[in-house]
């Protein structure tokens, strides 16, 4: 899959494009991105995504932004396992939200992107203000020889697959419902960074998984699986959140426990996947007490995986 910062001025190539932030790239996403690539593969064009870094949300009101489900090299990962040809990562600024929805048409989509085929939702909205919409789209591909199609949304039991529903199962805590939404346990991926060695000092070495400046849409102790140690995942237990027994930072960590593991893996890029819930982050009165929680969490995600072989 090529990833291009930024839109050219000038395509060099026709495309079958679909526009998103597909944050998580659950079900619903999935869906749409096979129809793209079954129009791209007929049409014997590239299947190509335009995206946006930030996400408008975080532009324009940050402090209300929702925390997002992966980080862009995440959702490049995802979007390359789903067979799109090309990603265009467009920089939402002050310029680019100022196009209006005409300029947004002719100078992104048909020159820039060189659209032959557009998959939208048809509650799709662009341009200044957000006054374009799909209507617009269809007299536009008439005039400029594209095509416009409507991207019907996926529900699972009566509800809406969307990125928004996902973030909700995650806050609360219903883990199994969030992977029913994405088609698989939410994770989380990062490198090993040093931390203050804490969890050492108690007996429970921990891999801290780097999260840069990232908020993340559950906290919590949580059974997890870990991958990048090795052919197979390792099993064990995480806390997510901001270490309210050790830290008064306010930063969110990822701490993983891995059973079984006493290597050194700084570093080391891993994938922590979320299966069970345990318990919320608590506050204890010392490292007394919080090894004693440890060893609890630990005893608890063994027996998980024991009744959950599979």
């Amino acid at each position: 899959m090529q990833v291009f910062r930024g839109i050219p001025e000038r395509a060099r190539q026709s495309s079958v494009l679909t526009i998103g932030n597909f944050d998580g790239v659950h079900l619903g996403h999935r869906a749409l991105l096979r129809l793209l690539t079954d129009k791209a593969r007929a049409l014997a064009l590239p299947a190509t995504v335009l995206t946006f870094e930030p996400h408008p949300r975080e532009y324009f009101a940050p402090e209300q932004a929702p925390p997002r489900l992966t980080s862009l090299r995440e959702k490049l990962l995802l979007l390359d396992a789903c067979g799109v040809d090309c990603v265009f990562v467009a920089r939402f600024n002050a310029a680019f939200a100022a196009h209006t929805a005409e300029q947004f048409i002719e100078d992104v989509l048909s020159r820039g992107l060189g659209v032959r085929h557009l998959m939208v939702g048809d509650d799709f909205r662009f341009g200044k203000q957000r006054k374009g919409d799909f209507a617009m789209l269809q007299q536009a591909g008439k005039l400029l020889r594209f095509g416009v199609e409507a991207m019907p949304t996926l529900e699972l039991d009566g509800e809406r697959v969307s990125s928004s529903a996902v973030r909700a199962a995650l806050e609360e805590g219903r883990i199994d419902d969030a992977a029913t939404l994405l088609g698989r346990p939410y994770s989380i991926a990062g490198r090993v960074v040093r931390g203050n060695r804490i969890g050492r000092t108690i007996g429970f070495p921990t891999a801290n998984i780097q999260l840069k400046h990232r908020r993340t849409p559950l906290s919590g102790v949580y059974v997890v699986t870990i991958e990048g140690l090795g052919s197979e995942p390792r099993r064990g237990v995480a806390n997510v959140g901001v270490r309210p027994s050790v830290s008064d930072s306010g930063k969110p960590m990822l701490e993983v426990n891995i059973f079984d593991w006493n290597e050194d893996c700084y570093g080391a890029h891993l994938r922590i996947s979320f299966v069970h819930k345990l318990r919320a982050e608590m506050k204890f009165d010392g490292l007394t007490a919080l090894k004693a929680q440890i060893a609890r969490d630990a005893t608890l995600a063994r027996e998980w995986f024991a009744a959950n072989p599979n």
